[in-house]
């Protein structure tokens, strides 16, 4: 059996739209919420932008910081591997 897909409404800068997903309905809140403050600095930082562009920023920024962070993650897994390898040998 499928599990129950929340849906909620949320604003993002100036649009309404439904979300669908498996998450809470408070975490889809959030992730729209994170969503419009990234659209929101950009349009403050240049007024020029349109909406579709201010979008197209923000998307490419967050694929900038989660690309980061996969990299960082990466890096400390292979810190943490030579130290399992070890382990292993001890015992």
């Amino acid at each position: 059996m499928d599990e129950q897909l929340v849906r909620v409404e949320v604003e993002i800068f100036g649009e309404y739209y439904t979300l669908k997903g498996d998450g809470t309905r408070e975490e889809l809140i959030a992730l729209a919420q994170f969503v419009n403050r990234k659209m929101k600095q950009l349009a403050d930082r240049n007024t020029r932008l349109s909406k579709s562009q201010t979008a197209v920023l923000a998307a490419l920024n967050i694929a900038d910081e989660l690309k980061k962070l996969q990299e960082e993650h990466e890096n400390l897994i292979r810190m943490l591997e030579p130290e399992k390898k070890d382990s292993k040998k001890n015992s």
